[in-house]
């Protein structure tokens, strides 16, 4: 009998020993206490697939518009309008119908190249070497150079968008994610660049937002003003640069654990889709999405109320044994039908972006390296409760 099974059933989110595997932990929860609230941390919680799910589509009694991270929704910081991530319909609605543009599956194949040409540009001057790390030399980079290619933001500016986004996440270890509550989300960085932009047009989201008019939940047709555009892009800016880098470490770590599976891609790279779903399942850089309790709500014969913090634990949902058969197996011909972009009107707008960049530094790194075994002695942990993965996965290659 393992650890998790001897000592009484709690789950603390910040807990390290608990992060390392939390998988254990999510089995008892699921078993025993599907609907489980936690006294020390002031937060309820949801572990089985079927109630993730309708947790995630349920607008109407789980609001967004206190944040999507417990440590925010419980701080309920003061919240710009425009960070259409934490804003409920009818808002919501408009504000991710405007930034959706940057996203549609004509901008997709229009970047892939250029994403690849980037993998390449990275991957190339590493060939002949001996190791490769999926993180340092790939995953903490890329993210946010996609996104500047859609917005068609400057490098200079992504370095320090990178480094903000960086900082944000960051918890000190075994404690919770400190949250201003006065400055949760500024978006002034982009301020010279969108002025600048304003002169000097291009074909670009930013210059799209800056002359696209639509009508807001008031019926009056407009432009955005400056502080909603703002906002929309350090919503963009920040929205995938941790995750995205995340599942690159797990990209490295899970292919490099099963050779087999890893061999299949490269002789049918037409799996490599289906290998990134897997890992987005397997182990998620996403566990939990936090919501507030706008009404009573009853799951298993027990009410939730109204005014407390919920987390929809996305992590544990995906190794249901309820939904997916032998859930601890990672296979990359599974259908991994997983929660970790979310469902329903939040659905993760950049999801179609994320699949694509896994999709395409896979293709790209086993082209050049079709074998590797993961140096795990010298990998790194990220020190996040928020994003769960590795600042550094080193493999040895060859």
């Amino acid at each position: 009998m393992d650890a998790a099974t001897d000592r009484q059933l709690t789950y603390d989110p910040y807990d390290i020993e608990i992060d390392v595997d939390p998988y254990p932990t999510y089995r008892r929860l699921r078993d025993e206490a599907p609907v489980y609230y936690d006294e020390k941390f002031d937060f309820w919680g949801l572990s089985r697939f079927d109630d993730v799910e309708t947790g995630l589509r349920d607008t109407a009694n789980l609001s967004n518009a206190k944040g999507d991270i417990l440590e925010v929704v419980k701080a309920e910081p003061n919240m710009p309008e425009g960070v259409f991530i934490n804003e409920d319909p009818p808002l919501h609605t408009v504000h991710r119908l405007l930034v959706s543009r940057a996203f549609t599956p004509k901008k997709m194949r229009a970047i892939e190249e250029q994403v690849r040409a980037f993998c390449a540009a990275c991957l190339d001057p590493l060939v002949g070497g001996d190791r490769f790390n999926f993180t340092l030399d790939l995953g903490a980079e890329m993210p946010m150079r996609v996104i500047g290619m859609l917005v068609g933001m400057p490098d200079s500016l992504q370095r320090s968008v990178r480094s903000i986004a960086h900082r944000r996440l960051r918890n000190e270890p075994g404690k919770p994610l400190k949250v201003s509550k006065d400055n949760y989300f500024n978006g002034n960085m982009f301020a010279e660049y969108v002025d600048w932009r304003a002169k000097n047009p291009s074909d670009d989201l930013v210059t799209e937002l800056l002359n696209i008019e639509f009508e807001d939940v008031s019926g009056t047709v407009r432009r955005l003003n400056s502080e909603e555009l703002l906002v929309f892009l350090g919503v963009i800016a920040n929205a995938g640069t941790e995750t995205v880098g995340r599942l690159f470490g797990w990209l490295g770590k899970l292919l490099g654990e099963h050779p087999d599976q890893r061999r299949e891609l490269v002789a049918d790279p037409s799996l490599i889709g289906g290998a990134v779903e897997e890992v987005l399942r397997f182990e998620p850089p996403v566990h939990n999405i936090a919501r507030y309790v706008s009404n009573d709500i009853e799951y298993h014969g027990q009410t939730i109320p109204a005014g407390s913090a919920l987390l929809l634990m996305a992590g544990a949902a995906n190794r249901d044994e309820r939904k997916f058969d032998d859930p601890d197996r990672f296979d990359i011909h599974r259908n991994a039908n997983h929660l970790s972009f979310g469902r329903g009107t939040h659905f993760c707008l950049g999801a179609s972006l994320a699949r694509l960049e896994g999709r395409v530094a896979l293709e790209e790194i086993l082209k050049r390296w079709p074998d590797w075994t993961v140096d795990l002695d010298n990998a790194v942990r990220a020190p996040t409760a928020t994003v769960r993965g590795w600042d550094s996965m080193p493999v040895v290659v060859g």
